[in-house]
């Protein structure tokens, strides 16, 4: 398969040409999601060639036993399996006495896909002759709608180009769907009801275990020339998980027949009776109609291109690459739901499984904060927050640990950890850091300091008090270590003392200790509340600073760079660049204890610690650790390449900068890592968008001011962005020559350029 088939276009993802090894890779790429559902690109229509069938519901899954060959205590009990949803795309289409499957077809000619980015809708076509010589024209437009996000629709033409056609749709709502990667070949959904009326259909079914119902239904119309031909279905066929209904026309040569069908789900989540909803849904998506649908999805989608748009001048491609990744992030989250989280595949695919990682905090929270409202952000930290007590008891029952201690998990649906492998569920603890250090971002970014005494104090404290029982005192170092875990780069497993996971958790305590200092004196009745509550002594307090003040990082004082952990430079120290291409990517290539036992760096633990700390760092201490730790990293994470973009350019070396910033919004359109079939990296695009607006923008926030330094590749013309700081739109124009600022307020707004304050007034532009 030809890596880079995608075509280079501002607006849309656009697929030329039938190729069945491209077929998974496309399901991927052109998936479509609102934030309550989603689905891969699969065919409507049969398709017997290779294909990976996927849709999805948010806040839906399935606690999957855990399948491992040697049981350790302290595992989890299951992996949260994001659920493949009921199926309500499918219409199998009989022409001619023949099945319409691309597969079989003797030709197919102007195959062609879109994804219009800018309209959220996702358009296929091509010409197709059947083994039984018959001629066809299909176009097949799809859309999930964002104003009635239980709603989605397809509209489906066909044209009989050399002969009359004897059309047959048979269109079907199933139930009896598995997932690619059940641990036991389990079925994860029990049928409770099928039932039809006229051209409605409905497939009740329950998760086995969690219980959540689900409705998933269709409705479905015939056109001919446009003409409703007011057709019910001829045969209808039911099983105890499927319905499928039948209607036949006849097409004349070159006349264009239509099917619609509206589809979705309603969800126990939202409703009591996830039936009478789902007739209910049908009838205001009815009402509107087609057209009607597709007028309030194009204007849903450019109020939030309004807000979230970034335009580059003079390189298609990486335009296209930061539009599909903000395109992508808006189909997975919109924030409406403090339940729902931002899956690391997002509706794309099933891979990973659970609805959150560390990921949530560490790199989507920037974009969702500056992009929308800042309460969409403030109800990711409260997911956390509602989720606590799991957290303690996760520190407690698999750890050992006492006395409030927290350890968020890995993976988690609920607030439990389903995460099965031993070495990321209990020694990846630096999990616990980023969403501490969300809290501080959410407070830096916005202002709002209320989040902290209302519900964010009480994590801090949970968080503070792992890192201190965790932390061992070495009578060898005479200071404490952290021993057992691993960093962010996994490529690195069971070491001791990670320089990153012991800054974060120094960090960590001294933060808690902090804010609760403040919150006595600005709030004293939620300190008094929350004391209380945790039984906090002045004792334990000096427990923590002891550890914190008196923590070990490793160091080689000979390279000037802090090492990744014990015993780095005791591996055979070959660069990447004298490693063999064909070697790569190692994760595929090699055996895990190769792996392990290599220099080579997933992504940059000490990197990692540079971006979230850089005013703790010397701009010469991040030149070394930069060009130290570049030249072994594979940037075999997805998160890696947004984080060395922002670093290279911080530090002018603009040609690296672009060069990471096109790995990062193309890691998927180009499917670098060769695994796009499997899914979209969903979290790491929010690390895209920080590349250019942290990275090329140079965006801080320093002593409450927002500051910038900006920079341009030299292959961009000019690129504009917009952030919602503090409740005012600042609009951010940069060319090689100048940059202006524009501002939608109530108020002036002093912002630093290259450390040189300057006073933007709403509705002026100012230019720099």
């Amino acid at each position: 398969m030809n890596q880079d088939y995608i075509k280079p276009d501002n607006w849309s993802i656009i697929e030329e040409g039938f190729d069945r090894e491209s077929v998974k890779s496309s399901e991927s790429l052109f998936s479509i999601g609102n934030g309550a559902m989603g689905q891969r690109a699969n065919f409507e229509e049969s398709y017997t060639g290779e294909t990976f069938q996927g849709s999805y519901i948010a806040g839906i899954y399935y606690p999957d036993k855990t399948k491992v060959g040697w049981w350790k205590n302290g595992y989890p009990k299951y992996f949260a399996k994001v659920l493949n949803a009921p199926n309500w795309i499918g219409i199998d289409i009989e022409i001619n006495g023949e099945n319409l499957d691309l597969n079989c077809c003797t030709s197919v000619k102007n195959f062609r896909r879109e994804l219009n980015m800018k309209e959220g809708w996702y358009h296929r076509s091509f010409e197709a002759t059947l083994q039984n010589g018959t001629e066809i024209a299909v176009n097949v437009r799809r859309f999930l709608s964002l104003d009635l996000d239980e709603v989605g629709i397809i509209k489906y033409d066909i044209t009989p180009l050399n002969r009359d056609a004897q059309i047959i749709y048979k269109p079907y709502i199933d139930a009896g769907v598995t997932n690619e990667d059940a641990n036991w070949d389990e079925k994860f959904w029990e049928p409770l009801e099928v039932k039809h009326t006229d051209n409605d259909a409905f497939v009740t079914a329950q998760t086995f275990k969690t219980h959540f119902k689900v409705t998933t239904f269709m409705h479905n119309t015939v056109f001919e020339n446009g003409i409703d031909q007011m057709l019910s279905p001829h045969y209808i066929e039911t099983t105890v998980d499927k319905i499928q209904l039948n209607y036949e026309v006849t097409v004349p040569k070159e006349a264009q027949s239509t099917f619609q069908k509206i589809g979705g789900y309603t969800v126990s989540l939202n409703h009591t009776d996830t039936l009478s909803a789902a007739e209910k849904v049908i009838q205001k998506a009815a009402k509107k109609g087609y057209t009607k649908l597709l007028e309030e999805q194009i204007a849903a989608w450019s109020k939030i291109w309004e807000m979230s748009d970034i335009t580059i001048e003079g390189d298609v491609k990486a335009q296209q690459g930061i539009r599909f990744n903000i395109f992508q992030l808006n189909q997975t989250y919109l924030g409406k739901d403090s339940r729902l989280n931002i899956g690391p595949k997002g509706f794309t695919g099933e891979k990973y499984g659970g609805s959150t990682y560390w990921d949530t905090e560490a790199y989507c929270i920037p974009f969702y904060m500056a992009t929308k409202d800042q309460q969409v952000a403030r109800n990711l930290l409260t997911y956390r927050y509602n989720h606590l007590d799991k957290a303690i008891e996760n520190a407690q029952n698999n750890l050992g640990f006492k006395n409030g201690a927290a350890l968020y998990p890995m993976v988690t649906m609920n607030g439990e950890e389903c995460h099965n492998e031993w070495e990321i569920t209990h020694e990846e603890i630096h999990r616990n850091g980023a969403i501490a250090f969300a809290i501080y971002n959410y407070h830096r970014y916005t202002g709002d300091y209320s989040y902290i005494p209302e519900k964010g104090l009480e994590v801090l404290i949970g968080i503070a008090r792992f890192w201190h029982q965790r932390a061992n005192f070495s009578t060898q170092k005479n200071q404490y270590v952290i021993l057992g875990v691993t960093g962010p780069n996994e490529y690195e497993n069971n070491v001791n003392n990670n320089f990153y996971t012991n800054y974060i958790a120094k960090w960590c305590i001294n933060y808690a200790y902090e804010q609760i200092l403040k919150v006595s004196l600005e709030h004293p009745s939620d300190h008094k509340r929350i004391i209380e509550k945790v039984k906090l002594s002045d004792a334990e307090l000096k427990e923590w600073k002891k550890v914190a003040n008196n923590m070990y990082f490793p160091k080689s004082e000979e390279l000037g760079i802090y090492l990744q952990q014990d015993g780095f430079l005791d591996k055979e120290l070959v660069t990447v660049k004298d490693l063999d291409k064909s070697q790569r990517p190692i994760n595929q290539k090699w055996s895990w204890d190769r792996v392990l036992r290599s220099p080579y760096i997933k992504q940059a633990d000490v990197l990692q610690c540079f971006y979230f700390f850089e005013d703790h760092f010397t701009k010469e201490e991040l030149l070394r650790n930069f060009d130290y730790y570049e030249a072994f990293t594979v940037h075999e994470s997805s998160l890696s390449p947004c984080v060395h973009a922002i670093q290279a350019a911080a530090l002018d070396k603009m040609d690296m900068a672009y060069a990471f910033y096109l790995r990062t919004s193309r890691l998927d359109l180009d499917d670098y890592n060769k695994e796009v079939e499997e899914g979209c990296h969903i979290t790491s695009m929010a690390g895209t968008w920080m590349s250019i607006v942290e990275g090329f923008g140079g965006m801080r926030i320093k002593n409450d001011k927002l500051h910038f330094s900006p920079k341009i590749p030299k292959e961009w013309k000019a690129y504009s962005f917009k952030i919602n700081f503090r409740n005012q739109i600042l609009k951010v124009g940069i060319t090689a020559t100048a940059t202006s600022f524009s501002l939608d307020g109530d108020e002036d707004l002093e912002i630093i350029i290259n450390n040189t304050p300057i006073i933007v007034a709403p509705n002026v532009m100012v230019t720099v």
